[in-house]
C-alpha cells in the first residue's frame, strides 16, 4: 500500500506544478524563463518518479469507464457507486427468482404428491427427506 501512497504523492506534486506552470505560462515575461525552466525540469523529473511508480504498481486495472466518467467531467467514485447500485438490483432480481423457483418446486412436489404418491414417496427416500412437504 506504500507504493500507491508514494505515487499519490507523485501525482499530487505534479498535478501542482502543472498548475505553476500555467499561471507562469499566462503571465510570461522575458524575465521569468528561469522559473519556467525550473518548473519544466521539475514536470520532467515528476514525470520520470511517477513512471518508476508506474513499474511497481504493475498490477492495478482500472475499468475503461471510470476514464469516461472523468472525460466527462464527473466523479469517478459515482462509476464505484453505481456498479454497486447495478449489482444490488441485479441480486434483488436473482434473489427473486430464485425465491420462485423455490416457491415452484414446492407446489410442484405438493401436486405431484397427489397424483403420484408412490414415485413420490420413492423420490423423497431417494433425496433423504422424510416427509412430504406441506
Amino acid at each position: 500500500m506504500a507504493e500507491k501512497d508514494h505515487l499519490e504523492e507523485h501525482l499530487e506534486k505534479f498535478v501542482e506544478n502543472i498548475r505553476q506552470l500555467g499561471i507562469i505560462v499566462s503571465d510570461f515575461q522575458p524575465s521569468s524563463q528561469a522559473g519556467l525552466n525550473q518548473k519544466l525540469n521539475f514536470i520532467v523529473t515528476g514525470l520520470q518518479d511517477i513512471d518508476k511508480c508506474r513499474q511497481q504498481l504493475h498490477d492495478i486495472t482500472v475499468p475503461l469507464e471510470v476514464f469516461e466518467y472523468i472525460d466527462q467531467g464527473r466523479n469517478p467514485q459515482l462509476y464505484t457507486k453505481e456498479c454497486l447500485e447495478r449489482a444490488l438490483a441485479k441480486n434483488e432480481q436473482v434473489k427473486g427468482k430464485i425465491d420462485t423457483m423455490k416457491k415452484f418446486k414446492s407446489l410442484l412436489i405438493q401436486e405431484l404428491s397427489k397424483v403420484f404418491p408412490e414415485d413420490m414417496a420413492k423420490y423423497r427416500s431417494i433425496r433423504g427427506e422424510d416427509h412430504p412437504p406441506s
